[in-house]
């Protein structure tokens, strides 16, 4: 399960790798495609798949509960760490949000592999609700640690506006709007978004191998080294322990686990970029924690297994 599983989503990394280092497709071309991934490709794969759960699909709340408590738990690590090692203000909010911001293309290409496809609308669910909190937390700690600092009023307005603009919070709530309809997509929309979805996860896989790149590393490495093993051995860790203090078990344990093990998302650099952190550290911590998911991502599905 193991090689079958993760072969496939490394391979496409190493490809988008290779197309970048050879400069066959441009160097704009990892950023136009993650846009088009970010804003229209995974946002239809999760509308269709959340979409089309059967009516009164069981939601698993002590997974929820788990998964929130986790990363409630690596929120706090992440600013005791700021803390005891004095991380500068321009570094501290982009360090935080790399312990626990989850690379979900990679997630959900794992999952449709090790669990089959059948979970693909579940695991888009749990996304739907876990994703919120996540830029909840991301938002508020960089605007907290921002050298403009911003009114109350702004913190609030920046927070809000990341929330409704995120397309994956829409696409998710979309979902499972449509669901509660209990009707079946028409043949013509069912196709067309699965067309779409078909092109998502190769896309942003090859996406995320074009915009890696060890230049971002200089400089950087020390606090990025840390980030990354926050979130790709920490996190999932600390979500082991919750999982079975909650007794969460089956496909819910092993979901929750691909989740925790995945590396930092790329929106974590938009995002640092965007309220005016250090982008360059997440750029660093992002390239660390996904080269790191290559041994640690192996390790989690043998223990699932």
């Amino acid at each position: 399960m193991i090689v079958d599983s993760l072969v496939p989503v490394f391979a496409l990394i190493l490809l988008g790798k290779l197309l970048e280092y050879f400069d066959v497709v441009g160097r704009g071309f990892a950023e136009t495609s993650d846009r088009l991934v970010y804003y229209i490709f995974f946002p239809a794969l999760l509308f269709w798949k959340i979409g089309g759960l059967p009516a009164g699909s069981i939601v698993d709340w002590k997974l929820y509960q788990a998964t929130v408590f986790t990363i409630i738990a690596a929120f706090l690590i992440g600013l005791a760490c700021i803390r005891i090692l004095k991380v500068p203000v321009f570094q501290a909010g982009a360090f935080s949000q790399s312990g626990y911001r989850a690379n979900t293309y990679i997630g959900m290409a794992v999952v449709i592999n090790a669990l089959g496809a059948d979970h693909a609308g579940r695991f888009g669910m749990f996304l739907g609700l876990v994703i919120p909190l996540v830029n909840v937390l991301a938002v508020s700690t960089l605007i907290w640690f921002s050298e403009a600092k911003p009114s109350p009023q702004q913190r609030l307005w920046l927070t809000v506006k990341a929330l409704l603009g995120n397309p994956l919070i829409l696409a998710c709530l979309a979902g499972l709007l449509f669901a509660r309809l209990e009707v079946n997509f028409p043949p013509f929309l069912a196709n067309t978004l699965q067309l779409a979805a078909s092109v998502s996860l190769p896309l942003a896989l090859i996406s995320i191998g074009g915009s890696l790149s060890t230049a971002a590393l200089e400089g950087q490495l020390k606090l990025a080294a840390l980030a990354a093993t926050c979130k790709v051995i920490v996190f999932p860790a600390v979500g082991l322990g919750f999982l079975w203090l909650l007794d969460v078990g089956g496909s819910s344990f092993r979901m929750a686990m691909i989740f925790f093990a995945l590396p930092i998302a790329p929106s974590a650099y938009v995002l640092a970029a965007q309220l005016q952190s250090d982008a360059n550290l997440a750029a660093a911590s992002i390239v660390l924690s996904t080269v790191v998911a290559l041994f640690t991502l192996p390790a989690v599905l043998w223990l699932i297994q």
